[in-house]
């Protein structure tokens, strides 16, 4: 491949990260209008489009295309993106959250959970995958096993605490004893 060929495929690359990370930036407090994120997750598909995949960026690619997917709310395309970059890069963090998140949305909590236990497998230390694990396992209606990944999750990392409070995933163990013991611990 010429010196070029391989400049603009990176190009092409990081213009379609831009566009994904403009489309999530600031999410939380700023959400953009639904045709307004399509345009940009269209604008990441057409960047990737213009190259095919080498060996050492498909798994990137392949995530970069879930993710332009999933912003457009088109999951099951997304799936298949995520799975693509997972066969070729099992040990990233991102593509089985994606995954796992995208599987939600479908109403497949047994893949979502399956996903975050692949991730658990070679990151056990990340609080953010006992914390997903936990709202899968609350909305699956799993109290037990929702409040012990919980409760890890909030040993791994603390501030987890104040996302509990706003997260509908919980409502269905909310009332639960031990649910209501674990989240009014004081630190």
């Amino acid at each position: 491949m010429t010196s070029f060929m391989h400049i603009r495929r990176q190009q092409a690359l990081r213009e379609a990260e831009g566009y994904i990370d403009l489309t999530m930036a600031c999410a939380d407090q700023h959400t953009l209008s639904e045709p307004v994120r399509n345009r940009l997750a269209q604008r990441a598909l057409c960047a990737l489009s213009q190259f095919e995949p080498c060996r050492s960026n498909r798994s990137h690619c392949s995530y970069l295309k879930g993710q332009a997917l999933r912003v457009m709310e088109r999951f099951p395309e997304a799936i298949e993106y995520f799975e693509s970059a997972a066969e070729l890069d099992g040990e990233n963090l991102h593509i089985w959250l994606a995954l796992g998140w995208c599987h939600k949305r479908v109403g497949k909590l047994d893949m979502a959970i399956q996903s975050l236990e692949e991730a658990l497998a070679f990151e056990p230390g990340e609080a953010i995958i006992y914390y997903n694990l936990a709202c899968y396992w609350s909305l699956a209606n799993n109290a037990k096993l929702a409040i012990e990944y919980l409760s890890r999750a909030f040993s791994l990392d603390g501030d987890y605490r104040e996302l509990i409070y706003g997260e509908s995933d919980f409502d269905p163990i909310r009332s639960d004893p031990r649910f209501q013991e674990l989240t009014s611990v004081i630190v």
